[in-house]
């Protein structure tokens, strides 16, 4: 009798802790704190039918106070509905109870509302930590801006060659909450100045058409024969009286003939000191347009160059050569540089080198030299020569008597 006694009592007492430690464990997972207030751009979502824009970035302030000291606690900001579906966490931090907290959290809302030009959305606020947690829930109004349009897809080569015809194509939707009146798309290449504009007109809103609230078109930009080789960036601008709005998409170009339209045969001579080294190199001309180029060389104190021409055209599609001159005046390694310009473009510059040995041979001044001597030696024959004249003879005449 007393062991079933006693058996009956452990069970009771048991169940009794067993229960304690459940409503325990309950309490602590049903509240972690008193959620006071929630404030959306500085409106407090308790009493108010907040509205916001899409795009627009939302300062959530939280308002809290702490039931119990815990460690490791966050909160959550999440907004939820059809195609938006954002969420921002704090870091962790502690509190202390009935201690009150701020906690500051930002959303960055989508511009797509897909399909409706406003909707309610849900905003949910959680703290929490591993073991107890709070939420608080209200409802949001998002609404498209009032002009505003979203550059889809820009469709274009990703590489293309200096000279040739670059397409873009451009798709635009509205997603604003009014028509775009007159609207304008501009594509360009700001890194090497060209431009296409062209007039896409009235892009009605989702709420007159759905099925017109798109536009496209294709541009074609042609590249420079001189750009160089690199990476551009394409910006499509969208604009009109309301809205102005760019975005932009990256290139490669691609330049055959920016290293190779100048041709060199020899960048280095060996000659003597003070006497001429000749150089010729070559410009081609890839275009299909005459081109002026400038020749510019680079002389110092110990060495003197020219060429032969400052300026030369270059039919298109033709090439023509150009001749320079270098005299050193002490011996040794000399270096200078051609520049071609065409414009105020540079279209390269060649680096030659002359080695400049020894002294020059003027076989003109030997030859010189040699004839003076010549020429003294037989003034001075003449001279002697002259000097011995014969004597005069006595001519006796005979009479007869």
């Amino acid at each position: 009798m007393n062991t079933k006694m006693n058996t009956k009592n452990l069970m009771v007492s048991f169940c009794t802790i067993a229960i304690v430690l459940f409503l325990v464990a309950f309490v602590s997972a049903a509240e972690i704190a008193t959620i006071d207030s929630v404030e959306v751009n500085g409106v407090d979502t308790n009493g108010y039918n907040v509205a916001v824009i899409a795009g627009n970035t939302l300062n959530i302030e939280v308002l809290f106070t702490a039931l119990s000291d815990n460690s490791n606690v966050r909160i959550e900001a999440e907004l939820t509905g059809t195609k938006v579906d954002v969420s921002e966490k704090t870091a962790f931090f502690d509190v202390e109870a009935d201690k009150t907290y701020p906690k500051s959290l930002e959303l960055t809302l989508p511009y797509e509302l897909k399909d409706v030009q406003s909707g309610d959305f849900n905003l949910n606020v959680r703290i929490w930590n591993s073991e107890t947690e709070s939420e608080y829930s209200t409802i949001l109004r998002i609404q498209r801006p009032s002009f505003n349009a979203d550059v889809m897809s820009i469709e274009v080569s990703q590489t293309v060659v200096a000279g040739e015809m670059l397409p873009v194509d451009v798709v635009l939707k509205n997603i604003g909450y009014n028509d775009l009146d007159d609207t304008y798309v501009t594509v360009s290449i700001p890194a090497l100045g060209i431009e296409k504009t062209s007039y896409f007109g009235d892009i009605v809103s989702l709420e007159d058409n759905d099925n017109d609230d798109f536009a496209k078109g294709r541009f074609y930009l042609r590249v420079p024969y001189e750009a160089l080789e690199g990476i551009y960036t394409i910006e499509v601008e969208v604009s009109n009286d309301d809205l102005n709005v760019i975005e932009s998409e990256e290139i490669i170009v691609k330049n055959d003939f920016s290293a190779g339209n100048l041709i060199v045969n020899s960048f280095r001579k060996i000659v003597a000191t003070g006497q001429d080294a000749e150089y010729s190199f070559m410009i081609v001309n890839p275009t299909n347009q005459l081109k002026v180029y400038q020749i510019v060389t680079e002389s110092n104190s110990n060495l003197y160059t020219n060429a032969n021409t400052a300026v030369i055209a270059v039919p298109a599609g033709t090439s023509k050569t150009v001749t320079v001159t270098a005299n050193a005046v002490e011996e040794g390694e000399h270096t200078f540089n051609v520049n071609v310009l065409s414009g105020n473009n540079l279209e390269g510059v060649i680096t030659f080198s002359l080695n400049a040995e020894g002294k020059q041979s003027n076989s003109i001044a030997v030859l010189t030299v040699i004839l003076a001597i010549v020429f003294l030696v037989l003034l001075v024959v003449l001279i002697v020569l002259l000097g011995k004249k014969p004597q005069k003879t006595e001519e006796f005449g005979e009479s007869y008597y």
